[in-house]
C-alpha cells in the first residue's frame, strides 16, 4: 500500500514539473513575440498587419520571361520603349538590323549603357539560308562590326530573320542563335490589345516573347505586359540570362 502511494505521489510530481516547464516556455515565447513586434519598424508592422488581414498579398513567383525586339532600332518608336523599360527597371533583348543602325547610333549606345542585350538580326533582314554561306556570313559580320563600333563589344547572339538557320551557318558563325517560343504576330495585327491578350493567355516560365520595336502598338503592348505580368509574379530578364538559367 505504501509503495502504491509512493508511486502515485512520484507520478504527480513528474506531471507537476512538466506542467511548470510548459508554463514557463509559453510565457517566454509570448513575451519574446511582444518584444519583437515592439522593436520592428512601424512600416513593417503596418505591412505585416495588412498581409495578415488579407488586404494586400504578395504575388507568387511565376517564372522568368524575356522580352525581345526585332528589326530596330527605330527613331520613332525605340526611344519610347527605352524610356518605359528604364522607368520599370526592366532589361530586354534587341536584335538589330544593320541598315537601321545607320543614323541611330545614339539609340544603340543607349541600349547598351542601360543594360539591354544587343544581338544581330542581319544587315538587311535577309533570309540567311536563301543566300550563299559566304554572303550570309558577310552580312552577319558587317552588322557585328557596326554594333561593335558603337558599343565597343561585338554581339554574341544572333536571331536569324524568319528563324531560318542551317548547320553550315552553325559551323561558320561563332555566335549563339536565340530564337523565340511565344509569337503574338504583333507585326500582322498591329493591335495592342490583341498582342497583350495573346501573350497573357500563353505566357509561362521560360517564355521568349517576340515583338518588334518599329510599331507604336508593339511598344505600348510591351510596356503594358511588363506591368501586368510583373503584378502576376513574372520576372523579366534578357535572353542570355534565360538561356544560362
Amino acid at each position: 500500500m505504501n509503495r502504491r502511494r509512493w508511486f502515485v505521489g512520484r507520478k504527480m510530481a513528474v506531471w507537476f514539473w512538466v506542467f511548470l516547464a510548459l508554463l514557463i516556455t509559453t510565457d517566454f515565447c509570448t513575451n519574446y513575440i511582444r518584444l519583437q513586434r515592439r522593436a520592428e519598424p512601424a512600416a513593417m508592422a503596418d505591412a505585416r498587419g495588412l498581409l495578415e488581414s488579407g488586404e494586400i498579398s504578395c504575388p507568387s513567383f511565376q517564372g522568368a520571361v524575356a522580352l525581345t525586339f526585332d528589326d530596330g532600332p527605330s527613331a520613332a518608336c525605340t526611344p519610347k520603349l527605352l524610356d518605359g523599360l528604364k522607368e520599370r527597371g526592366v532589361h530586354a533583348s534587341f536584335f538589330l538590323v544593320g541598315q537601321n543602325i545607320d543614323g541611330n547610333e545614339e539609340l544603340v549606345l543607349r541600349m547598351y549603357r542601360e543594360g539591354h542585350l544587343i544581338g544581330n538580326h542581319s544587315q538587311t533582314h535577309m533570309q540567311l539560308t536563301a543566300e550563299s554561306v559566304e554572303e550570309a556570313c558577310e552580312q552577319i559580320e558587317y552588322t557585328n562590326q557596326k554594333i561593335a563600333a558603337v558599343t565597343g563589344t561585338a554581339p554574341e547572339y544572333i536571331r536569324p530573320p524568319y528563324g531560318s538557320w542551317s548547320e553550315e551557318l552553325e559551323c561558320m558563325v561563332p555566335m549563339t542563335v536565340a530564337l523565340w517560343n511565344l509569337d503574338p504576330l504583333d507585326w500582322k495585327s498591329q493591335d495592342k490589345d490583341a498582342v497583350v491578350s495573346y501573350v497573357k493567355d500563353h505566357v509561362e516560365n521560360g517564355s521568349i516573347i517576340l515583338l518588334h520595336d518599329i510599331y507604336d502598338s508593339s511598344v505600348e503592348a510591351a510596356l503594358e505586359l511588363v506591368d501586368c505580368l510583373s503584378e502576376e509574379g513574372y520576372e523579366f530578364v534578357t535572353v542570355e540570362e534565360l538561356l544560362i538559367e
